[in-house]
This record gives structure tokens, sequence and C-alpha cells, in this order.
């Protein structure tokens, strides 16, 4: 016992002295770039905008491995892109901003922002126009089929952009704090699935849904309602609503009454606010210099 203690109080003497006699500076070049990163405007800009109030990366080129491989997409044209960079924080982020303040976008916003520049189309012949994944990231399609009217035209940056925005922002508000599951009952008979774009605006809102996606299970359903509601101008929401019929408009309107309760009770958000300022926005689009990186 006593000539064990002996010997390994001499290995720990050892060791130590070979531990104390490495070298401490690490030989060969980091793994880690120590280089200054060059940017260009547009890259300075998005740190300025998005990664430093919001800490989201808005990755304007393209990488295959943050695509799905199932379509056959192509990079977004960076000119637009950068067009379309300024307009989504103005509609959407800063709408938010002032509503519910900068913290809770920076919480709740989607890390990565990926622009793509072609559609991506399913199997069946439907067109997709954004995808939320996880609450992680959101895709954007088709930015290389803006035009210099499209940008100024609020409708139809809407239809193509930013009612799938506020739709997929549903999805990763959902996915952190649950709604009322009362809500999947008010037309839980009607949901059909996949079969949804066999369904006409009409028979939908007749149903008690603002779209035919809105058909296709509740978490669409209630996604695609908020979705139309912030951005939809009150005449419009009239127009669907008197589309609806007296049943259809009831249901419609028994689902907002419990989408806005959930937006107020676990986000404090007052989506008529919102929608106020999504539409005030809206409306000074073409005021909006999209020429400069201010």
């Amino acid at each position: 016992m006593k000539t064990l203690y002996i010997s390994l109080a001499v290995l720990a003497t050892v060791c130590g002295g070979l531990i104390a006699c490495s070298d401490d500076n690490p030989s060969g070049a980091s793994i880690f770039s120590t280089e200054t990163v060059q940017r260009d405007a547009f890259e300075t800009w998005l740190l300025k905008n998005y990664a430093y109030p919001y800490n989201v990366d808005f990755k304007y080129k393209l990488q295959d491995i943050e695509t799905d491989i199932k379509y056959n997409l192509i990079p977004a044209d960076s000119a637009k892109t950068a067009k379309l960079a300024i307009i989504t924080k103005y509609l959407w982020f800063d709408a938010y901003t002032e509503v519910a303040g900068q913290d809770f976008v920076k919480a709740n916003v989607p890390r990565i922002i990926l622009p793509v520049g072609s559609p991506a189309y399913n199997s069946e012949g439907t067109m997709v126009l954004g995808t939320a994944e996880g609450g992680y990231k959101v895709v954007l399609y088709m930015v290389n089929n803006l035009t210099p009217e499209m940008f100024a035209n609020y409708d139809r940056l809407n239809y193509f952009y930013f009612h799938t925005m506020h739709h997929e922002f549903t999805h990763i508000l959902n996915q952190k704090k649950p709604y009322d599951k009362a809500y999947d009952l008010i037309t839980k008979s009607d949901y059909i699935s996949g079969n949804w774009y066999r369904i006409s605006d009409k028979t939908a809102h007749q149903k008690g849904f603002v779209s035919p996606y809105a058909m296709s299970e509740p978490r669409e359903d209630i996604a695609e309602l908020l979705a139309f509601y912030v951005t939809y101008s009150p005449t419009q929401w009239q127009g669907i609503l008197t589309d609806a019929g007296t049943k259809g408009a009831t249901l419609i309107n028994e689902k907002l009454k419990l989408l806005k309760t959930y937006m107020q009770e676990s986000w404090n958000v007052d989506l008529d606010q919102l929608r106020d300022a999504v539409l005030r926005r809206g409306a000074t689009l073409d005021k909006l210099d999209l020429e400069h990186l201010n």
C-alpha cells in the first residue's frame, strides 16, 4: 500500500512536469477566420436593419442546403431582393413593432428569411408562395417575377408575399402558444385536407372559411384568417362576409372573435391596431424609397 502511494506520487510529479513544460501557445492556423469580413452596401444594410435589431439572417444568396430538394429552384435577383427586403421590414417587422414593440418582434420572428427567385410547385400543380419551418425559417418564392409596377402595388405584393408572411408568422406564434382548440370545432366537419384546391372561394366563404386553403385543416384556417383580416381593407373584408351569406359570416365572425382574444391575451397584440398599421403602411408604399439603402 505504501509502495503504491509512492509510485503514484512519482507519476504525478512526472506528469505535472510534462504538462508544465508543454507549449501553451497552440501552433498552426486557427479554424476560425480572423480576417475582417468585407460587406457590400446591401449586406451592411441587412446587418443594420435585420441582424442587429431583430437577430434575423436575411439570406439573399441562395444556399441549396436551406431549400427543399423536391423543388427545382433558382436564386433571387439581388436588386429585386434588396427592394423586397426594404418593403418586408416596412410592412411586416415595423408594423408589428409599432403595435407590439421591438422585443416582441425580435423574440418571435423567424431567424432566417430566405428569398428564392422562382416559384415552387407541388405534384398536384399547386404553387407554394411561402413556407415556415418550425418557427425558424420563412422562405419566399417568385422574387424574380417582381416588376417595378408590383413594387408599388400593395394588393399585388400582398397576394404574393405579405399575406404569406402574416400567415406563416401566425404558425410561429401558434407553435409557441397554442390557441383555444374551441376554434377547431366551429367548422369541424368541413375540413377537407388535400382537396382544398378544388373548392371555389364562394363555397369556402359560405362554409365559414376565408379561403379554400383554410379548409385544409384548423391550423391553416386560423393562419389564413389572421392573414386576410390584417391585410384586407374593411371594404374587402366585408366583401368576404357578404359573399359568405348569413350562415358563413356568422361562422367566420365566431372564429375571428376567438382569434382576437388569442392574440390579445397570449401576445398583447390588438388585431385591429395591427390591421390599421399594415393598411396605413400599404397605402404609402408608393412613397417608399426603394432605390437607396438608408
